[in-house]
């Protein structure tokens, strides 16, 4: 159980959903995304999703979840890395913004601009003074964004304290995981309330009427998943195309062909 940041309510996660009850559920929730899918590139709506939470929130799991049977043409990820040089000395949001949507797209970012809301102002990566002018200014930059008919979505993935320990120490004990530890990882665990009152701030200042914060409890990630996703189809007012009749055609003749007595090689087959 965890507390909503917004109310301070503790909301209920539940039992731990099993894998296949899980895909059970997935499967018609992915066939809504493909209809989305098509009706984006049919209209040329663009949607822009944010996904912000702590360290081992489960963005990337959510984002793997939403993008494991569409096209990456239409659904695209943005995982920025730190700035370079030159893009310190830019406007703040300026590297973000050629990423953003153009017609036909549904851009998703793996952390966007309210990084320096969160890690860097946390981490000591930016000012105090820089992080304030960042929350003040940031509503008005997504009125734009929204005003020039962009969908745009924001979600924050909450996650315990108990949660995110027993999350960390797997990464450091499976040997398939410890890649996605980082220095700033260990560092920012020791750091939650400082954590926590940043998400507090952000969401006082940047949950507006035109780009809302949506929280979401993750501590089980497949529940979190299946909630994401099915609040995401629910905001976006597509409708699903009509699907045509489709036969496929009959395969030409073989007209003579035979396989060539090529030395070709073949790889092991041990499964």
């Amino acid at each position: 159980m965890t507390d909503n940041p917004t109310t301070g309510k503790p909301m209920k996660n539940g039992k731990p959903m099993k894998n296949k009850e899980y895909r059970h559920h997935l499967e018609p929730l992915h066939a809504e995304l493909v209809a989305l899918q098509e009706w984006v590139k049919a209209s040329g709506a663009k949607i822009c999703v944010v996904f912000e939470g702590r360290d081992t929130a489960g963005k990337g799991g959510v984002i793997k979840a939403i993008t494991e049977r569409v096209s990456p043409r239409v659904f695209r990820v943005v995982a920025l890395p730190a700035p370079t040089e030159r893009e310190k000395t830019q406007m703040y949001v300026q590297r973000y913004v050629p990423h953003l949507p153009a017609g036909g797209e549904i851009v998703i970012f793996d952390r966007s601009w309210y990084n320096r809301a969160g890690v860097e102002r946390v981490m000591g990566f930016c000012t105090e003074e820089q992080a304030h002018q960042f929350l003040e200014l940031i509503p008005t930059v997504e009125r734009a964004i929204v005003e020039s008919g962009v969908i745009l979505l924001k979600y924050w993935l909450e996650v315990s304290e108990e949660e995110q320990t027993r999350r960390l120490q797997s990464r450091i004990d499976d040997p398939r995981k410890i890649w996605k530890l980082s220095d700033l990882d260990l560092k920012s665990y020791s750091r939650w309330y400082d954590y926590s009152r940043a998400r507090d701030e952000m969401i006082h200042f940047t949950d507006t009427g035109w780009a809302p914060w949506f929280v979401a409890v993750n501590d089980d990630k497949k529940r979190g998943r299946l909630n994401i996703i099915s609040h995401l189809l629910s905001q976006i007012p597509y409708e699903p195309l009509q699907r045509p009749d489709i036969t496929l055609p009959e395969r030409q003749d073989a007209d003579g062909y035979e396989p060539p007595k090529l030395p070709l090689h073949w790889i092991p087959t041990p499964y």
